[in-house]
């Protein structure tokens, strides 16, 4: 098992230059796993993950066996032709996308990331409420408070990594880089895909296989966005099922 750290984030550091965007990170997957030895492989990711993880099949077709991904996959258009048919239930977790009150902390991520950085960097209260309030926000709907929904040691040393590290402008950055392609059509991959979605994320079967193959798709009762910190137990054994399927 491979488990590397978005440059930019955490243990590998600051980024220092710009072009850091998604698929960027996806082309160094790439080129690690090629200088690591392994011709033959597969990819998981959640978050960012989730978009990194399908650019590397799309990248390296010939190596990656297979891309499971928690939370969505690919973006709607919202058109109502898209929209027809849909299940309430499919149709709820699509008004995330439509959400601008969700989607606050992105919207100055990728248009003010130096401003917000710049107290992140200053102040440790400053940088624990705005990574506690998305916590508050996408965990398992069920669940009152974050630290109900994944263990308080866990979720404060989270938050003390982007604090040691120096990483919150940098972090936050990959947003600006990045947001001239969300929403955009990317090449349909013919890699098989696997999905599974938790309680308050956005995957909708008929939006992921637009441009994916999918040929896993699980739905959980709960959990939430944050999966591999919520209920590890479900989201690894959704994993082991979809590699199953394409060893």
């Amino acid at each position: 098992m491979v488990a590397p750290s978005i440059p930019g984030f955490g243990f590998s550091g600051p980024t220092r230059e710009t072009g850091w965007d998604l698929l960027r990170v996806a082309r160094a997957w790439a080129e690690l796993m090629g200088r690591l030895g392994y011709g033959r492989y597969g990819a998981q990711g959640g978050d960012s993950g989730a978009v990194i993880s399908p650019e590397l099949g799309r990248l390296a077709p010939d190596r990656v066996v297979g891309v499971h991904v928690n939370g969505a996959l690919g973006f709607p258009t919202l058109d109502p032709a898209e929209m027809a048919g849909l299940t309430e239930g499919e149709r709820a977790r699509l008004r995330v996308y439509a959400d601008h009150d969700r989607a606050g902390y992105a919207n100055i991520q990728a248009t003010r990331p130096q401003t917000v950085a710049f107290g992140l960097h200053d102040s440790p209260a400053a940088q624990l409420a705005w990574i506690v309030e998305k916590f508050k926000e996408w965990t398992d709907p069920a669940r009152d408070l974050p630290e109900d929904a994944v263990d308080l040691d866990q979720l404060l040393t989270d938050v003390t990594i982007y604090w040691v590290t120096r990483t919150a402008a940098s972090s936050a950055r990959l947003y600006k880089e990045g947001s001239a392609r969300w929403g955009m059509p990317v090449e349909r991959s013919e890699v098989p895909h696997g999905v599974a979605v938790f309680p308050g994320d956005g995957g909708v079967r008929r939006v992921a296989e637009r441009e994916h193959s999918v040929i896993h798709w699980s739905e959980f009762g709960r959990g939430g966005h944050f999966a591999a910190m919520e209920v590890p137990d479900l989201l690894v054994e959704d994993v082991r099922a979809f590699f199953r399927k394409v060893r």
